[in-house]
């Protein structure tokens, strides 16, 4: 029989378990502390959560420090989808795409400047990656395409809901429960040097200046698409662009690596995103396009073929009286889309309960704008854009009501950085892999070259992300 005194000693030895168990957590929190950690990684953006589960996986303690209160950085933002080839999802879906096909869709809409051993890693480990994301719970059921790929490989939530908030949402789950420690308001000022190699990062938090030790470092703080000082320092023409970029994107790593020569590569190419709402900021996603919207000016023609590379659709609508466009599509486009519910709670979409209502409202033609769709309409029906040679025309225009955002470029994407190779190790100047320094993300250069594609940046830092967190664990731990 289970007595009262019996009771009281069992209740008893769970109070002793209980103060032992916080007692070995103590001990363990302040042997990491004074010993530091296997791996520590700067920034929690879809780069550095990747690699902080690979690094758990791959048996390393990981500590990841973010300098803003709130994990994900530009990931918050990333709506399109991840690009990625030959994966169940696309099989499953009767999608004909390759690795190949990818990576020459890659190296075109980079003009050929992108490296092309990052590329194809890039491009060859998507896949396996998409695989690897999914296993942890993210959601990428639904495929598109968006602008630059010949196939359908944007993969995102059911129903085209937004990639980005998403992922950061089931990596950081992901991270924490394999063991990873994050913390927050912890600004990164510098790397701890130690027989010319990094041992740790120098940080700042509540006032005070802390070293934190760790046997290998991966900085994935992004990229500087939000510090106009070092974008018109490459680029004079850029001056006064808005930007997409959430105030952290500030390239803070090109000052912690100078004391390692390590390379810089492409700063120069900076891409501005086409479909920004002037003065908000906001980004409209390329899937809208993808998904069948069509681009016009004040004068109600279409001027450019919809899914072109970013670089060629943003110089485009600078050259447009007014230097903006409007993005116009249907209701049936927006059921197709769930992301651009979002964009009408943010009150950004002017509707028109046909044609003519919406031409008024954007004062434009209004017997332009119905002709100029009825000739798109045309060309959907054929399969053939005689116009401008878009390739992809899901749909047509004509289910009321009708749609339209005013749009024009914005600072988006830096793709310039630090050099790498793919083993995600930073490279010196010279070329040679500083010993325990990994990085990944918009803060490296080389993978996507002059222009980024839609969807590319998603699959960077997923893949990348991933090498990087189980190259720095293999390093940590001498293998």
């Amino acid at each position: 029989m289970f007595t009262q005194k019996k009771s009281i000693r069992f209740k008893t030895v769970l109070k002793v378990l209980a103060a032992s168990l916080v007692c070995i957590s103590l001990c363990f929190i302040s042997a990491c502390k004074e010993s530091g950690y296997d791996v520590v990684i700067v920034g929690t953006g879809g780069a550095g959560l990747s690699a902080a589960v690979a690094a758990r996986e791959a048996g390393a303690s990981v500590l990841v420090v973010e300098k803003m209160p709130f994990a994900g950085g530009n990931t918050n933002y990333a709506t399109g989808g991840l690009n990625a080839s030959e994966t169940s999802v696309q099989k499953a879906k009767g999608i004909a795409d390759t690795s190949e096909q990818f990576y020459n869709d890659t190296m075109k809409g980079g003009k050929n400047l992108n490296r092309p051993e990052l590329v194809r890693t890039l491009t060859g480990e998507s896949g396996k990656t998409v695989e690897w994301l999914i296993s942890h719970g993210m959601d990428l059921s639904d495929v598109g395409r968006l602008a630059g790929a010949t196939n359908n490989r944007a993969h995102r939530p059911a129903g085209g809901a937004k990639v980005g908030p998403h992922f950061v949402q089931i990596m950081l789950a992901a991270a924490e429960k394999a063991g990873a420690k994050v913390r927050y308001n912890t600004k990164v000022t510098g790397l701890i040097q130690k027989n010319g190699k990094p041992a740790g990062v120098v940080v700042s938090a509540d006032g005070k200046t802390e070293n934190i030790k760790a046997k290998a470092v991966i900085i994935a703080s992004g990229g500087f698409g939000a510090n106009p000082v070092i974008i018109t320092s490459y680029r004079s023409e850029l001056t006064g662009f808005g930007t997409t970029n959430h105030p952290g994107a500030t390239g803070d790593a090109f000052e912690w690596v100078k004391p390692f020569n390590v390379g810089i590569v492409d700063a120069d190419q900076i891409q501005t995103h086409p479909t920004v709402v002037p003065v908000k900021n906001i980004m409209i996603t390329e899937a809208v396009r993808g998904n069948g919207a069509v681009m016009v000016n004040r004068d109600g023609k279409r001027f450019e073929q919809e899914l072109t590379t970013r670089d060629v659709m943003s110089k485009a609508i600078l050259a447009q009286t007014g230097k903006t466009a409007f993005l116009l599509f249907d209701q049936g486009v927006r059921e197709s889309l769930k992301a651009i519910e979002g964009y009408a709670k943010q009150g950004l979409l002017t509707e028109g309960a046909s044609l003519a209502e919406l031409a008024g409202k954007l004062n434009i033609p209004a017997d332009v704008l119905e002709a100029e769709v009825k000739r798109y309409n045309g060309f959907a029906s054929a399969k053939k854009d005689g116009d401008f040679g878009r390739a992809d025309m899901p749909r047509k225009i004509e289910k009321a009501p009708f749609y339209a955002v005013e749009v024009n470029p914005a600072v988006h994407h830096t793709m310039g950085g630090l050099a790498i190779n793919n083993k995600a190790e930073v490279l010196t100047a010279d070329g040679t892999v500083v010993p325990g320094l990994f990085a990944a993300g918009e803060v490296t250069g080389g993978v996507h070259g002059a222009n980024r594609l839609g969807g590319n940046a998603m699959a960077d830092i997923a893949v990348y992300g991933k090498i990087a967190g189980t190259n720095a664990a293999a390093y940590a731990k001498g293998k």
